[in-house]
């Protein structure tokens, strides 16, 4: 953390408000304007002090906190570095923002790659798009991982109980799902070989008392093209959509957080056992020099 004062870019259209701090380009605030409704975690150290943070270049953690290109050995926390970076403000509009995070040398020996990353947000009527753009500015292949960890407020109302919460889960083509497969974490937080598969009622996922237990839900293989937050009476009433290959859902395991994570993933953490270099792990990204990586995901209400 830089200790900086938390600077702040609020964005507005008829119906939304969205605030983004620049201390890790992370969305701190949505709210719909007719009731002031605040939609997002409010990162209390409690449970968890983050509310959305971008997790670059490495999601999850590294086998024995390191990891290793060629010969060389590198020291890497979880979710790598750039959730705790101050990004410069790149432009910003009414209802458009873009952040931007540069390789230095603090980043570089830890990573040693130089890169530009870009985080935007738009908004768009009743949804924000968070979008993310990876330059590879270096003059040697790249391997990275970049995914979204936002939070949001479950239950809404202080009179609600969360398990009276849903998750419905859509496939690619919209579908309510009738079931999906989850990869299995370890308790040192790696994946293991281990798949459980989740059976679900018209596409719903109750968020029941010990559901996030044993970790993070992880949907591999492009199982999930959506996933909403379902409230006890039934309404689907926020839904993230994205494209990524994988997808966690995330609270705080056996505290009963009143907040819950729907996660779109670029990659993810290394498997136990798993000895091999950056480049071999699974669902790592390779960027060719000079190359851009884009990707996005949506925030949309009813």
């Amino acid at each position: 953390m830089t200790g900086q004062e938390d600077i702040r870019i609020r964005l507005e259209n008829e119906m939304l408000e969205a605030q983004i701090s620049l201390h890790g380009a992370e969305l701190k605030s949505l709210k719909k304007k007719a009731k002031g409704t605040e939609y997002m975690w409010c990162a209390d150290p409690t449970y968890w002090g983050r509310t959305s943070p971008v997790l670059f270049p490495f999601i999850g953690k590294v086998r024995d906190q390191k990891y290793r290109i060629g010969d060389t050995e590198y020291p890497m926390g979880q979710h790598g570095f750039a959730r705790d970076k101050d990004f410069a403000l790149a432009s910003v509009s009414q209802k458009e923002a873009w952040f931007v995070l540069e390789d230095d040398e603090e980043t570089r020996s830890v990573y040693p790659f130089p890169f530009r990353l870009e985080i935007g947000y738009r908004l768009d009527e009743k949804e924000i798009c968070v979008m993310w753009r990876v330059t590879n500015t270096g003059d040697s292949d790249m391997y990275f991982s970049i995914g979204g960890h936002p939070a949001f407020c479950c239950p809404l109302r202080a009179w609600e109980k969360q398990t009276d919460y849903s998750l419905c889960i859509r496939d690619r083509e919209g579908k309510k799902m009738g079931y999906f497969v989850n990869r299995v974490f370890g308790q040192n937080g790696l994946a293991t070989d281990q798949e459980v598969t989740y059976e679900l009622k018209d596409g719903l996922l109750p968020i029941e008392e010990h559901l996030f237990d044993g970790d993070a839900l992880i949907l591999e293989n492009g199982q999930a093209g959506s996933v909403s937050l379902v409230d006890p009476k039934g309404r689907e009433y926020l839904s993230l959509s994205f494209d990524a290959p994988l997808v966690g859902l995330w609270s705080p395991p056996k505290k009963q957080a009143p907040f819950v994570c729907i996660e779109p993933w670029y990659g993810r953490c290394d498997r136990e056992g798993f000895a091999g270099e950056l480049k071999e792990r699974e669902w790592e990204n390779s960027l060719e020099p000079g190359k851009v990586f884009e990707a996005a995901y949506r925030i949309r209400f009813a």
